[in-house]
């Protein structure tokens, strides 16, 4: 019959040994390549209005 109280330290140890082993031969953070950089947005340009009159022919 199962036992009605499970033990959750024996199944715990078995999920994470493998970690374990992994950051013991990587090391400690692991080894993971930084995010690419953001590239910076293109900056919209408003349209730029012309100014009547003003000195304009005349």
């Amino acid at each position: 019959m199962l036992k009605s109280k499970l033990n959750w330290r024996r199944p715990l140890f078995y999920l994470l040994l493998p970690v374990l082993l992994v950051m013991v031969f990587l090391g400690f953070p692991l080894p993971v390549a930084p995010p690419p950089a953001i590239k910076p947005a293109q900056e919209q340009s408003d349209t730029v209005k012309k100014r009547k009159g003003h000195g304009e022919g005349g």
